[in-house]
């Protein structure tokens, strides 16, 4: 395609080439998404997105983490982490963050050299990453034109901020939302909402058409001005449904018409429902969507939820936030895991569990316990 080039480009004399190694301040990179229109026209106008969004933070954070030791003082961070939240609240806004955005930001607040003394969720998008040379070096934050800079230490802490994202296989940076995953679907449940609105202010029926039939004459430009406002003033909108219209002067009413499969929206988006709870991991079920058999019951289906969505991603953020804060005390390392025998939604697995080694009378009770996630001996048996 290009040997035009070659034929007509002079001959260039061998190059001595010099490698300068140059290093200054590493610029911030900003997302290539846009989780502001991921917010706006996912969580912010598309009742299901927005459903499956709070559905997923609500379940995720309501899951009670515990520290271990009980008295370490990541346990009365994590239960109060700044004066205007608790610690489910927190954590349901980072969940929501992530699921808008595909990122979610935590901040450690604390004095040079010392514990953390508050934490909070952080915009992403007001986020950018310092690009470092095997990862992120740190991050800007913008609020109103004012930028705080971020870094983490190259020697190994963990830093200010912890970057809690979603897998993206073409980005080294940002996680990837279920919007953008479920854009054409919420698109078309959008579209399908406005269409429905557009037809009932339209009298909950299809357009039609004035035809002139007088023969041999037109209206003029001043009588169809006339005539548009009219319609448009008597009988345009839901107020004016059903009203009777007058015609006069040779015109005749001409209703148009679709057919069934034309006026079917209510399935297509019925369909486009069910792609957006698919990206997220919910089941249609739980969300009132028609035609979802996979669940015979709501039981099973808030089970499937637990156990494929919001169950994986609160153990995910108890160990993040066990490697991010459990050192950060000197003298003492805390575990943070998640009390799933807590969750009201899996006590029957559990029960079923139990039953099961319960009559398993091959293993010993320190196996029993290993199975069901307990300590192998019990507490009186412990010294």
């Amino acid at each position: 395609m290009f040997d035009w080039l070659r034929t007509r480009a002079a001959p260039r004399p061998p190059e001595v080439k010099r490698l300068v190694a140059w290093q200054g301040t590493p610029r911030a990179m900003w997302s290539p998404h846009d989780p502001a229109a991921f917010a706006r026209e996912g969580y912010g106008k598309n009742p299901i997105a927005y459903r499956c969004v709070r559905l997923i933070a609500e379940s995720a954070a309501s899951a009670p983490l515990r520290v271990d030791p009980p008295d370490h003082p990541l346990a009365a961070l994590l239960d109060r982490p700044n004066p205007d939240q608790t610690g489910v609240a927190l954590l349901e806004t980072l969940f929501g963050h992530l699921h808008v955005a595909g990122n979610g930001f935590l901040e450690a607040v604390a004095a040079d050299g010392e514990p953390p003394l508050e934490l909070h969720a952080l915009r992403p998008d007001r986020m950018a990453v310092i690009p470092g040379a095997d990862g992120p070096a740190g991050w800007e934050h913008r609020v109103d034109g004012r930028v705080r800079r971020l870094l983490r230490d190259p020697l190994g802490d963990p830093g200010p901020v912890l970057h809690l994202k979603l897998f993206h296989p073409l980005d080294d940076f940002w996680g990837q939302s279920p919007m953008e995953a479920a854009g054409a679907a919420i698109d078309v449940h959008n579209a399908g909402a406005a269409w429905n609105k557009a037809l009932i202010d339209n009298a909950a029926r299809p357009s039609g058409a004035l035809v002139f039939a007088a023969p041999g004459e037109r209206l003029s430009d001043e009588q169809f001005d006339r005539l548009k406002a009219e319609l448009e003033r008597a009988h345009q909108g839901p107020e004016n449904a059903g009203r009777p219209l007058l015609l006069e002067g040779g015109l005749d009413w001409k209703p148009m018409s679709l057919t069934p499969a034309d006026m079917d929206f209510a399935e297509a988006r019925h369909a486009a429902a069910r792609e957006i709870a698919l990206a997220f991991g919910v089941p249609p079920m739980m969300l009132g969507i028609p035609g979802d058999n996979t669940y015979s019951t709501y039981k099973e289906a808030n089970l499937a939820f637990w156990r494929i969505a919001a169950a994986p991603l609160a153990q995910k953020t108890a160990r993040l936030l066990e490697i991010w804060l459990g050192a950060r005390w000197p003298g003492s390392r805390a575990r943070v895991r998640v009390d799933l025998d807590a969750v009201p939604a899996l006590a029957a697995e559990r029960e079923t569990l139990w039953a099961r080694l319960e009559a398993a009378s091959f293993l010993d009770r320190a196996e029993k316990r290993r199975i069901a996630g307990l300590d192998a001996a019990p507490p009186e048996a412990r010294p």
